[in-house]
């Protein structure tokens, strides 16, 4: 169970690094697939760039907590970091998004995340 726990600890602090950087350097799409499209060139461009920073940040996090605090901190920043996937939910839905894309990827993104966090709290 420890090696599964922290295979999905590291993978979803990976994505989210990779999130931050698809913001970041293809904005128009990365925006699209977060269910809310925005144009990178107008009003939506700090949006997509705070979007970046923010995701990038929390994979980094993540990924030093788990090389340098231990399973029980990694477990924790993940409770608190599944309300982000919890409130992009709403803000999809919100915002004229699909209940697919908000339900399908943000709501079981956060369902995944506490699944991390209780298998490191196992750990």
């Amino acid at each position: 169970m420890t090696v599964t726990a922290y295979t999905l600890a590291l993978l979803l602090d990976l994505f989210c690094v990779f999130l931050g950087y698809r913001f970041w350097f293809r904005p128009a799409p990365a925006a699209a697939g977060y269910g809310v499209p925005a144009d990178p060139r107008g009003d939506a461009r700090a949006y997509l760039s705070v979007k970046g920073l923010r995701d990038g940040t929390f994979g980094l996090l993540g990924l030093a907590l788990l090389a340098f605090a231990g399973a029980r901190a990694e477990a924790w920043f993940m409770v608190c970091v599944a309300l982000v996937p919890l409130v992009d939910t709403l803000i999809v839905l919100r915002n004229g998004g699909t209940k697919a894309v908000a339900f399908g990827i943000h709501f079981a993104t956060a369902v995944v995340v506490l699944i991390s966090a209780g298998l490191l709290f196992a750990v």
